[in-house]
């Protein structure tokens, strides 16, 4: 019986791998929420690829009913969030369907970047937030030093943390306890005889079925046969059917407000039925949207090719149907002289680019060139026009130059404060970040704030933060708007021919050093021809570094043992008109690896 008292809904907040999945695996097992042979590990984590590595890319909706200690079966609908600093924005959504929030802290690595970020969000939300320190049953958990740091770092009393283990399951009953007695019901936000207003927290893309919304409803009631509308854009729809996520989707009569469940319309795209979106009745429509939406836009842009040019036609299906279940995924044609037919393909991240590749080579079984990933930058020309750039080839001339704006992140990185003269050497001299603050995060723990270029840490700064730390230190960071920026376009000439797919986009004060680099890299990569080739850097109107792969030699003197010199300079003037020549008319074979190179430049440093 539907009664909107007994519902709590709440999201747990975490930093990646600090357990959250497998608490909600011990809360389905504690509520016998699933039977025992269909129950395994990481139960909310459905594509291969989260189970492996052990990260949530999208998030899994659950309503469990928990029979409390006052006699009430209550309703706990437990909206799984991904923990990655990609996928903010629906973290930001999910929260926002929620009530309150567990916040979930391991006991053996302390309070992270993502924790707090993610708890800042919830706070924003109005949201009602219980602490819990995980792992508690591990050798090296440290419990009460977690206590401090979350008192420190986030300002919740101690007190009120609960000492859980989601591996044993001890302590998560209590914390079914405390979800019912201090998350307030969902009644304060709307009621059933208010009109239909739902917000759209997800959305996945079914065959059979169409989109398939998920929702948090929060005014009105929705049931099959009626009319809806999502106010984004206006489009109208009639409900086919209506269930809950028990923890698979099961169909119900109807949903009410303070519910959470699916919503299945016919609706073909899930570009019209974004996240953050309001659906509301198409007969009898609320008159202002729920607060909060906006659309996501890729921040990271990289070329995805085929391995074999033949296999374009099923490269443009596969991302086709990687954009029916992920909106933020945006791509359109392109062609490069020197990779053939492909994609340019834009991110919400680093993360978000690696696990759509691994995808389309999982999932379509198809070899795929990635090439450098790179930022949007925003240019004014000098006739007054402005434009984005998203592909290093699309950069102006300098000539015809006004000014070059660049995205700026605000990064903060927590660490131990034995790793922090490494870390901020490398992000104000290697990475042209600006240091802003620094504040105490617990024991032998501080919070280092900075405002960095998004363009130098999309490469190598996660990988180069780590090895400094020695795994310790992590970070999280959101974009804070565009600055002007002194950037050159740098294109590679090979063999006196320019590479348009090798050419980069680089700030003035690191010109000289990062093409000597790349020239240098490339002079390894590209394999000896019969003739010599010139690799040069050119930028700022000028060739600024070059490399020079040596041709194969063919010793032409073996045959001359003794006699006259003259014979001998003549054989070799021979040899060297024969190389001039090939080199006029040789065509140089660049492999696929050397259009990576911009990722390789630093990897001896490492």
């Amino acid at each position: 019986m539907y009664n909107p008292e007994l519902i709590r809904n709440i999201s747990i907040i975490a930093h990646i791998d600090h357990g959250k999945t497998t608490l909600v695996d011990r809360i389905l097992e504690l509520t016998k929420s699933i039977e025992k042979r269909k129950m395994h590990d990481q139960y909310l984590d459905m594509m291969d690829i989260e189970q492996e590595r052990g990260i949530t890319i999208k998030s899994q909706p659950v309503k469990i009913l928990y029979d409390a200690k006052d006699g009430n079966t209550y309703e706990i609908n437990i909206i799984d969030t991904p923990g990655h600093v990609d996928f903010t924005y629906e973290v930001s959504r999910s929260l926002a369907a929620c009530e309150g929030a567990v916040l979930l802290v391991d006991a053996s690595q302390g309070v992270e970047a993502q924790t707090v970020a993610n708890t800042y969000l919830a706070i924003e939300n109005d949201l009602e937030i219980i602490p819990a320190v995980n792992k508690i049953d591990l050798p090296n958990a440290n419990v009460e030093e977690t206590l401090a740091e979350i008192e420190d770092l986030v300002g919740i009393p101690s007190d009120d943390a609960l000492r859980i283990s989601g591996k044993t399951g001890e302590g998560v009953e209590d914390l079914l306890e405390e979800i019912i007695e201090r998350i307030p019901a969902p009644t304060s936000k709307g009621t059933n005889e208010d009109k239909l207003k739902a917000l759209i927290f997800d959305a996945k893309y079914d065959k059979y079925r169409g989109v398939i919304i998920y929702t948090r409803l929060f005014g009105g009631t929705v049931k099959p046969g009626d009319k809806i509308m999502t106010m984004s854009n206006k489009e109208t729809y009639e409900v086919v059917e209506v269930g809950i996520f028990h923890p698979e989707m099961q169909k119900t009569e109807s949903l009410s407000a303070g519910e959470v469940g699916y919503i299945i319309a016919g609706i073909k795209d899930v570009e019209l039925a974004r996240v953050g979106d309001t659906v509301t009745s198409a007969i009898d429509p609320v008159d202002e949207p729920l607060p909060g939406y906006k659309e996501v836009k890729p921040m990271v842009y990289a070329g995805i090719y085929p391995g074999v040019p033949d296999y374009y036609e099923e490269l443009r299906k596969a991302l086709e149907k990687l954009k029916l279940n992920d909106a933020a995924l945006t791509f359109t044609p392109e062609h490069s002289p020197a990779l053939g037919f492909g994609f340019r393909c834009g991110f919400l991240g680093l993360l978000h680019m690696d696990v759509v590749r691994e995808r389309i080579e999982r999932e379509f079984e198809l070899a795929i060139i990635l090439t450098a990933p790179n930022v949007v930058y925003k240019v004014k020309l000098k006739n007054g026009e402005e434009m984005e750039i998203h592909d290093p080839t699309q950069f102006p001339d300098q000539d015809l130059l006004e000014e070059v704006h660049e995205p700026y992140v605000k990064l903060d990185i927590i660490t131990p404060t034995e790793y922090m003269g490494g870390l901020m050497g490398v992000v104000q001299n290697e990475k042209r970040g600006e240091f802003i603050s620094v504040s105490n995060a617990g024991k032998d723990r501080v919070v280092m704030h900075f405002e960095v270029p998004l363009g130098e840490i999309i490469f190598d700064f996660f990988d180069r933060m780590k090895a400094i730390s020695r795994g310790y230190a992590s970070m999280d960071y959101e974009l804070i708007g565009y600055r002007k920026s002194d950037l050159l376009k740098v294109t590679v000439l090979v063999n006196r021919e320019p590479v348009e797919a090798l050419s980069f986009i680089v700030h003035r004060s690191k010109l000289y050093e990062v093409s000597k680099k790349m020239v240098e890299k490339l002079k390894d990569l590209i394999p000896k021809h019969q003739f010599e080739i010139p690799i040069q850097a050119k930028g700022d109107g000028r060739i600024i570094a070059r490399s020079t792969i040596k041709a194969y030699r063919k010793d032409v003197l073996a045959k001359c043992y003794g006699g006259d010199i003259t014979r001998k300079m003549k054989l070799l003037e021979k040899q060297k008109e024969g190389k001039k020549r090939m080199r006029q008319i040789g065509k140089v074979t660049i492999p696929q690896n050397a259009f990576l190179a911009i990722l390789k430049i630093n990897e001896d440093e490492k």
